[in-house]
């Protein structure tokens, strides 16, 4: 039976690829999991497996070709039974083929066919988000949409994604409204018509979770049917996020030109234009000028003053988790001034040199991580949890670095910290700050630390008193690097007045696991590595 082979999405943030070749060509033999063919994106180059074995019996997308994610470009005769296009049943559940698995699981999800029709669950978008908010219904009730058509928009606290149709047909029942919030699995719709009809064994349904009770959502920003969905052409390429900056600026994409693949309107270019026309450009509202001195890459506001506006789905989960944080753990704080000047002596000394090389710049961050990585080595205490009453002490240090972002925070891993190189290090830094703050990240990279870093003096200040990262025992706030008339001694016990370069660091910790004593043996190690830095950096 023919199964449709589809064009997997290899990002949370892409959502196209270009098929760059055919490994096999129609009429070819092909086993499960045998590539296929091979695509590019602006990120990755891939070989993608086919779902199953059989025969390929259809290319219909050609070498060169991009296309966006869940397109059909090929179809497979296998033998076997089958659920309907692009799925196949295994056992008592219904699977989506491998392309689309072996991703963030953002494609089209089937919760079950059942005779008066196909129910749309929402998905799940990594191995550890159970849950999500629809911020947009893009079809109304008794629209017909098509198989892959986008159907809905959700958001959870690490990614925003429109969520496509899995089937043709009419949608008959939409059970979550906007603003929503609900596990995944739940049957958030239902999709009649005639290729989703009776016949379809129960036996093959998969169970579909019970919807919440929509008293008990967490309420988003309102979304508004505006011009930003849609051109007298058609409509505009853009993603959600970017449709999302648009609608709180109130301004109108069809003014914007796409950079991207396609044409498609990135961020950037959403960004560009409002920093160069400010916010209030859409159809309805005179285009405004843009306030002089305005910095192209300068963030954009996207409140007024006197707005009301319900927390974003992330902003709503951080405060959750900021609030259980101070309820859990008893915070203990201890602040330790350190002297970096031999390594802001040698960061200058080297970062061209260091650039050239390895392709990433110098930053001090590398050099403070590596200075807490070998600290946490020595007292494990401060890499330990408190878990039902015992402590656990991780094999490995899985260093989370915080990132603000325009609409938030987060805190992508660096993981297994302790067996990198200095020059791994920083790259690994630099790639995971990158991502975050473009939405590129994987969610599985922003899960696990046992130990956070935070940069609360990136804007100038002296130091803070952080919130510890549950389930994590320790987190150290990295304060503001400002020279000072500092006093130094000499061997023979002669005083001076120098001129150095000091930074305030603090460490917050669990008092219930880590106690003073543990503290401050941790913070005079980290002093001392880098008071006195003797390490080859690459």
């Amino acid at each position: 039976m023919p199964t449709d082979v589809v064009m997997p999405q290899m990002g949370e943030s892409i959502f196209e690829g270009t098929i760059t070749k055919w490994l096999k060509k129609a009429g070819d033999t092909v086993q499960k999991d045998e590539p296929l063919f091979e695509i590019s994106t602006d990120k990755v180059d891939a070989e993608i497996p086919s779902p199953v074995a059989g025969v390929l019996s259809e290319i219909k997308i050609q070498e060169g070709a991009t296309v966006g994610i869940n397109t059909v470009v090929a179809v497979v005769t296998e033998s076997g039974e089958e659920q309907g296009p692009g799925v196949r049943v295994q056992g008592s559940a219904v699977a989506v083929p491998a392309p689309i698995m072996a991703q963030a699981k953002a494609g089209p999800v089937l919760g079950g066919t059942l005779p008066g029709g196909t129910e749309v669950v929402m998905p799940q978008m990594g191995e550890s988000i159970f849950e999500g908010t629809i911020t947009k219904w893009l079809k109304k009730a008794g629209d017909t949409v098509h198989k892959d058509e986008p159907l809905f928009e959700i958001s959870t606290d690490k990614v925003d994604a429109e969520i496509p149709s899995p089937i043709a047909g009419v949608l008959t029942e939409i059970r979550v409204l906007e603003g929503a919030t609900v596990e995944i699995n739940t049957v958030v719709a239902v999709i009649g018509g005639s290729d989703t009809g009776g016949g379809t064994d129960a036996s093959t349904q998969a169970p579909a979770a019970d919807a919440k009770a929509l008293s008990t959502a967490t309420p988003v920003a309102a979304a508004t049917e505006d011009a930003n969905e849609a051109s007298e052409a058609g409509r505009v390429r853009s993603s959600p996020l970017v449709r999302r900056i648009a609608r709180e600026n109130n301004l109108d994409l069809g003014l914007v030109a796409g950079t991207g693949a396609g044409g498609r309107i990135t961020k950037e270019d959403a960004l560009k234009y409002l920093s160069e026309h400010g916010p209030g450009n859409a159809a309805s509202v005179a285009a405004k000028p843009a306030p002089i001195g305005t910095a192209a890459a300068s963030p954009v506001p996207s409140t007024l003053p006197g707005q009301v506006v319900p927390l974003s789905r992330m902003r709503a989960i951080i405060a959750e988790r900021m609030v259980e944080s101070v309820a859990i753990s008893p915070h203990v704080y201890t602040v330790y001034k350190v002297d970096m000047t031999r390594i802001v002596r040698l960061r200058e000394r080297e970062r061209s040199r260091f650039e050239q090389k390895h392709g990433v710049k110098l930053t001090f961050m590398p050099f403070i991580a590596a200075a807490a990585i070998e600290a946490l080595r020595r007292h494990p205490i401060v890499n330990a949890s408190l878990v039902n009453g015992s402590i656990h002490y991780h094999q490995n240090i899985h260093l989370g670095i915080a990132v603000a972002l325009e609409w938030g925070l987060i805190v992508p891993v660096v993981k297994r910290a302790e067996t990198l190189t200095f020059v791994e290090l920083a790259r690994a830094m630099a790639d995971l700050a990158e991502r975050a703050r473009t939405k590129k990240l994987k969610p599985e990279e922003a899960t696990g630390s046992t130990f956070t870093l935070t940069n609360s003096g990136v804007f100038g200040g002296e130091f803070g008193t952080p919130i510890i990262n549950q389930p994590e025992s320790a987190i150290l706030a990295i304060g503001g690097l400002k020279k000072e008339a500092v006093v130094m001694t000499d061997a023979e016990g002669n005083d001076t007045i120098a001129i150095r370069g000091m930074q305030s660091y603090c460490l917050g910790f669990d008092h219930r696991l880590i106690d003073g004593a543990d503290g401050g043996k941790f913070m005079s190690l980290f002093k001392r590595t880098l008071d006195g830095w003797d390490r080859e950096i690459g």
